[in-house]
C-alpha cells in the first residue's frame, strides 16, 4: 500500500463523536444499545481523558445545547462542537445559548454550522430551499458574531431582522467561539470562504480532497482570508489490516438488505451535495466482500449504506490508520473528527493503539490557546499557531 504522507511538525487536533445512536450494529434493532444520560456521561468521560480535544455533538435525537450543558459537569478538558442549523434558530438566541455554554464550560464550546437538506429542514419547520438556506446563513453569521462579541445588533436583511439586539453575557473565548462548517455546493463554499474558521470535508480519495481544499482556499483568498481544514471519518482499527477488514465484513453482514433499501430510498432526491457524493461512493451496492467498497487504499464507503452524511472509514492496522491520517494531513488537514462502532469501545481502542504514534495536541493546550489573555486577536493567533492553519 502506497502512502503519500509527508513529514510535518504540526500536531493534529483529534475529536471523537458524542451522538446517538450507538452499539455494535446501531442500524439494527438487535445491535443498538440504549443511549441515555448515563451512557452519554460514560462516553463523554472517556473522550475527556483519552487524549481527544473534544467531540462533535451532531444532529441526532438529542438537542445539542442541552446535551453539552448536561455533560459540562462530568468533563474537564474536552470541547463541545455543537451542530447548529441557522434557519431553525435566531442569531440572537443562538448567541445567548453559545455564550452561556462557553461561560459554564470555561471556554469549551465550538459551533458547527449545518444547513442540512430541504426534507430535513422542512420536517423541523423551515421551508427555505437549498441556496436560500445559505443566503440566510450569510446574514445570520455576522449577526451572531456581533452579538457574541458584545455589540448592539441592528440588522435589516432579507432574511434576518434584529433591532437593538444585545446579550448581557460575554464569552470566555474572545471575541467569539470558533465557527466550523461543512458543505460542497457552490453556495456552501462561498459561505464558508466568507465567514468560517474551520472548513470540514468528509473522507474521500486524496485527489478529490485536494481539489476541494484548493477551491475553498481560492474562494477564501478573494476575501483576504485563510481557513483551517478538518475531516470527518469513521475508523475501523485492529491489530492487522486483515483483522480490520474482517471487522468491516462483520459490520456489512449486520446490515439488513430491506433496511438498506429503505434508507437508500430516503436518501435519493436529496439536495445535499455532500450526501449525493457519499451516495456515489457506494452506489447502494451490498457486496459479499467488503473490499469491493474500498474507494481508495484503506478507505471504505460501507457505512454509507446505513448512515447519512459522513460515511467513509479508514480500515486497517494502527500503522495503516496513521498513514492515511498523515496522507490527509499532508494536504493541509489539521483536525479530524473520528468515530468507531461502538463509540465507547472504539474510542479506547483508537486511543490505545493509534494515538501513541501520532503527534497530537493535548486538549488542555487547545483550550488554553483558545482562551489566551482575553484579547481576541491574540487568542486567535495563539490558537491558529498551536494547531496549524492548513495553509498549504
Amino acid at each position: 500500500m502506497t502512502s503519500l504522507s509527508t513529514e510535518t511538525t504540526e500536531p493534529l487536533e483529534l475529536l471523537w463523536y458524542l451522538t446517538a445512536p450507538d452499539g455494535r450494529a446501531p442500524w439494527a434493532a438487535d445491535g443498538a444499545r440504549t443511549v441515555d444520560h448515563a451512557y452519554l456521561k460514560q462516553l463523554a468521560g472517556a473522550i475527556d481523558h483519552l487524549g481527544f480535544s473534544g467531540a462533535l455533538l451532531a444532529t441526532g435525537p438529542h438537542d445539542v445545547h442541552v446535551l453539552a450543558a448536561a455533560m459540562i459537569a462530568h468533563t474537564e478538558r474536552m470541547r463541545f462542537l455543537l451542530a447548529v442549523h441557522p434557519p431553525l434558530l435566531s442569531p440572537m438566541l443562538a448567541a445567548k445559548m453559545a455564550v452561556t455554554i462557553d461561560q459554564f464550560s470555561r471556554g469549551r464550546v465550538l459551533l458547527n454550522i449545518v444547513n442540512g437538506d430541504t426534507r430535513t429542514l422542512q420536517s423541523m419547520g423551515s421551508s427555505l430551499p437549498h441556496d436560500e438556506r445559505y443566503a440566510y446563513t450569510d446574514e445570520w453569521i455576522p449577526a451572531w458574531r456581533a452579538a457574541v462579541a458584545g455589540e448592539t445588533v441592528n440588522v435589516e436583511g432579507r432574511y434576518v431582522t434584529v433591532k437593538d439586539g444585545r446579550i448581557a453575557l460575554r464569552p470566555v473565548q474572545s471575541p467569539t467561539p470558533p465557527l466550523w462548517f461543512g458543505g460542497s455546493s457552490p453556495a456552501a463554499l462561498r459561505t464558508a470562504a466568507k465567514h468560517i474558521d474551520t472548513y470540514l470535508v468528509y473522507g474521500d480519495d486524496l485527489d478529490t480532497t485536494r481539489e476541494r481544499l484548493e477551491t475553498v482556499r481560492t474562494l477564501a483568498a478573494e476575501h483576504d482570508r485563510t481557513l483551517r481544514f478538518g475531516m470527518r471519518l469513521y475508523v475501523i482499527v485492529r491489530d492487522t489490516d486483515e483483522e480490520a477488514w474482517d471487522e468491516a465484513g462483520r459490520l456489512l453482514r449486520t446490515m439488513d438488505p430491506d433496511a438498506i433499501a429503505g434508507i437508500q430510498a430516503s436518501f435519493k432526491g436529496t439536495d445535499s451535495v455532500v450526501q449525493q457524493r457519499q451516495l456515489a461512493l457506494h452506489g447502494g451496492r451490498i457486496p459479499d466482500d467488503p473490499r469491493e467498497l474500498e474507494i481508495s487504499p484503506g478507505l471504505w464507503s460501507g457505512f454509507g449504506l446505513v448512515r447519512a452524511g459522513a460515511s467513509t472509514a479508514i480500515v486497517g492496522s494502527p500503522e495503516t490508520v496513521r498513514a492515511r491520517l498523515r496522507d490527509f494531513q499532508s494536504l493541509g488537514i489539521s483536525t479530524f473528527i473520528l468515530s468507531g462502532v461502538p463509540l465507547l469501545e472504539e474510542a479506547y481502542r483508537f486511543s490505545e493503539t493509534v494515538l501513541p504514534g501520532l503527534d497530537v495536541i493535548s486538549p488542555e493546550a487547545v483550550t488554553a490557546a483558545a482562551t489566551a489573555g482575553g484579547d481576541g486577536d491574540a487568542a486567535e493567533l495563539s490558537y491558529q499557531t498551536l494547531i496549524g492553519e492548513g495553509r498549504r
